[in-house]
């Protein structure tokens, strides 16, 4: 039970962080952009593809954070695993779109800022979780 609703609360972040930081803060910049993205309907037929993503990305999270958690604080080890979660994903990743894509430095500054800090708060979200689920029960 702890996994599933550590891995839901992940994957349902992951959903609202990636529609904040690429829908709304990012969208500017986007529309300057539009050539570098599908047209809208071919968005529209593949957007299933997106729940995928990130039932994958919330189920992989929970996996690896139960199976490497320390007795520790939740709060610091929260920030700690999403940076090491952001270091292994978003950072890398919009690095090396920056090098294969025509992306503007300063949207891959704003894409890796946003997406970090995303990242921590559902690390953070997790470790939350984990810890309400691990206490002992008070008598």
């Amino acid at each position: 039970m702890n996994f599933a609703l550590s891995a839901a609360a992940a994957a349902v972040m992951s959903f609202v962080v990636g529609f904040v930081v690429h829908g709304v803060l990012l969208s500017p910049d986007y529309t300057i952009l539009k050539s570098m993205f599908r047209p809208e309907p071919d968005f529209q037929h593949l957007f299933g593809w997106m729940f995928v993503a990130h039932i994958l990305f919330g189920v992989a999270f929970a996996w690896i954070y139960m199976n490497g958690r320390e007795e520790k604080p939740f709060f610091p080890q929260g920030v700690r695993f999403g940076l090491a979660v952001a270091l292994l994903t978003a950072i890398p990743t919009y690095l090396i779109y920056y090098v294969i894509q025509p992306w503007p430095g300063a949207v891959v500054v704003k894409q890796i800022i946003f997406e970090t800090i995303g990242v921590v708060l559902i690390g953070i979200v997790v470790a939350w979780i984990q810890s309400r689920a691990t206490r002992p029960a008070q008598a």
